[in-house]
């Protein structure tokens, strides 16, 4: 059980307010640290996640491993019996090895890599590294993202416009490219979608664009694949306690930024779908969008 502050904070009392810089670390939130192993329980407090051996042997690759979602997905697939290789920005070096140390507390392996994905040639080099690493690659995640918040499309410049896709779509594509000539049956690729792709957020233009466009390649994706029996998925968070909030989102945004549960959520919520999506629990399964959104009701 984890402490009194924690608990409060699943029970949906008020996440602090707080600033950093882009593109934030978990090392320096403010308040109760995000969860990456415990899941909540009934009484607003969390218990240990329960593995059970569900991605034994496997091997995956996940982006924006360093912290957040990313980071939870690597502590729940080590707990499930998976090595990792994250990739992350040079400036998340810190929460990366703290990453690092979280899996292999768990008992596996966890290879790094610093690396700007809007790179192309840091995209192939990933794969090429896993695989050196670790020998096969049996699941993809595709997890980095950047936002920044402009209220309206006349003050949303050309450049953070391209500059968010060539973050939040482009990789998707060229790491799925690049992995999947050595990825086989049973198989998965996990992307990382949001909430914001079926609601429309509006001070959020790019990233909600480039939210829908990964919903649109998943599906488009897995009509290829699934033929060869690997199949490809897409998870669509809501709110969720990350260094994106503070580093991101302004005070307003800060004190909204919650779900009809009243609060949001933890990494480790989302990073279950992702288990559950990874593993052959999801044998039938695919092409689909997941909704851990805290309750929001979306038409998809």
């Amino acid at each position: 059980m984890a402490s009194n502050s924690d608990s409060q904070f699943a029970q949906g009392h008020e996440i602090p307010v707080s600033d950093q810089k882009m593109p934030g670390l978990q090392s320096e939130m403010k308040g109760p640290p995000p969860q990456n192993d415990h899941i909540p329980t009934e009484d607003g407090g969390y218990q240990l996640y329960k593995a059970a051996g569900k991605l034994e042997g496997k091997k995956a690759v996940i982006t924006g491993g360093d912290s957040g979602i990313g980071r939870a997905v690597a502590v729940l697939f080590a707990m499930e019996g998976a090595d990792s290789f994250i990739v992350y920005l040079p400036e998340e070096e810190k929460d990366a090895q703290e990453t690092k140390r979280l899996v292999e507390e768990k008992g596996q392996k966890c290879y790094t890599f610093a690396a700007d994905l809007k790179d192309k040639k840091n995209r192939k080099k990933v794969i090429d590294l896993a695989l050196e690493k670790m020998g096969k690659i049996n699941i993809l995640v595709n997890n980095a993202a950047y936002q920044n918040m402009i209220n309206d499309i006349s003050e949303l410049s050309e450049e953070q416009w391209e500059l968010t896709f060539n973050t939040n779509i482009h990789p998707y594509f060229y790491l799925a490219k690049y992995a999947l000539p050595h990825m086989k049956s049973g198989d998965s690729i996990i992307n990382n979608a949001s909430i914001n792709a079926y609601i429309g957020r509006p001070d959020l233009l790019d990233y909600t664009s480039t939210k829908g466009a990964i919903v649109s390649f998943t599906r488009g994706l897995h009509n290829q694949m699934i033929s060869r029996g690997i199949r490809v998925n897409a998870v669509a968070p809501g709110p969720v306690w990350t260094p994106l909030i503070p580093s991101t989102m302004n005070h307003e945004a800060q004190e909204q930024f919650t779900s009809p549960m009243g609060r949001p959520s933890q990494p480790s919520e989302i990073a279950t779908c992702f288990v559950f999506l990874a593993s052959m629990d999801s044998s039938s399964i695919a092409g689909q969008t997941l909704h851990p959104n805290g309750g929001v009701v979306v038409n998809g």
